[in-house]
């Protein structure tokens, strides 16, 4: 019995070592992955605060700077021209003033296509019905000796509609200009409005202007910058100022113009556009 004792004893004695020993070990282990995820982010924490170092201070406004202005002008040759011309009609039923005004825009659009302007160059800006009155002075009715005792107020009457629309078109070859005018004059078209020239693709005039806008405000700066005895660091700030584009008016096409059954194909000068740009640049300085 004794021996039993002494055996079973030995026995929970060695699992109870072997269980410690297992512990040991797994706390052993947890310490290894604790102190190397604490290293690793230990690790990272230091290269984030040595990245740092390198913007102490950005985000503090300068107090030295300068600040220039600059102009820049670019000169271009229009090639696309636009002008706009309508109809109007009168009639004393809607559909009837439709018709005649259809009639002598259809008419107008043919030769405009005739004359090598795209559809997608011709576009209605304004199409319009509405009433058409006409002031009529009432009769004073007289009496047997002649004298008008009472003369009621006129009044304006309905007599009819009018029907307007107006066609705006983009000629890009100029050279067909002048003979484009000549036909659509021709046909009846009452008025001709704001001729005017432009360049078709004008983002690289514009960014021609500013490239010469900022290389004289560096120059200003440069120059400043000498004789104050300081260094130019940084640009601080930017802005720009677009110049508008200068759109010369045809002789005789501003405003509504009434065109002669029989038109002589006119010269049509272009000249040219002027664009300008202003930059202003502040520097940090040194």
């Amino acid at each position: 019995m004794v021996i039993l004792k002494d055996t079973f004893n030995r026995v929970i004695y060695s699992l109870n070592q072997s269980h410690i020993m297992n512990l040991q070990k797994r706390a052993w282990q947890v310490g290894i992955f604790a102190g190397t995820v604490l290293s690793i982010y230990l690790i990272a924490l230091a290269i984030g605060q040595l990245k740092s170092i390198a913007y102490i201070g950005s985000g503090v406004p300068a107090t030295n700077t300068i600040s220039v202005t600059g102009t820049g002008d670019t000169y271009a040759v229009p090639d696309v021209a636009t002008f706009s011309f309508g109809v109007t009609q009168t009639s004393k039923t809607v559909s009837d003033a439709q018709t005649k005004a259809t009639d002598k825009i259809n008419a107008a659009l043919k030769a405009v296509r005739d004359g090598g302007v795209e559809d997608k160059d011709i576009q209605t800006t304004n199409y319009s019905i509405n009433p058409h009155y006409e002031y009529q002075n009432a009769i004073c009715p007289a009496k047997t000796d002649g004298t008008v005792a009472y003369c009621p107020p006129g009044k304006s009457v309905l007599t009819g509609y009018d029907v307007s629309q107006t066609i705006t078109v983009k000629v890009r070859n100029l050279d067909k200009a002048g003979a484009l005018f000549a036909s659509i004059g021709s046909l009846q078209v009452e008025n001709i409005n704001g001729l005017s020239f432009s360049v078709d693709k004008p983002d690289a005039i514009q960014a021609e202007a500013r490239a010469k806008a900022i290389a004289d405000a560096k120059s200003k700066a440069d120059q400043l910058a000498s004789q104050l005895g300081v260094r130019l660091v940084r640009v601080i700030s930017f802005s720009e100022d677009n110049g508008a584009y200068y759109r010369p008016m045809a002789y005789g096409m501003g405003g509504d113009v009434a065109v002669s059954t029989k038109s002589a194909a006119p010269e049509i000068p272009t000249g040219q556009q002027k664009v300008t740009s202003t930059v202003s640049i502040t520097y940090e300085i040194q």
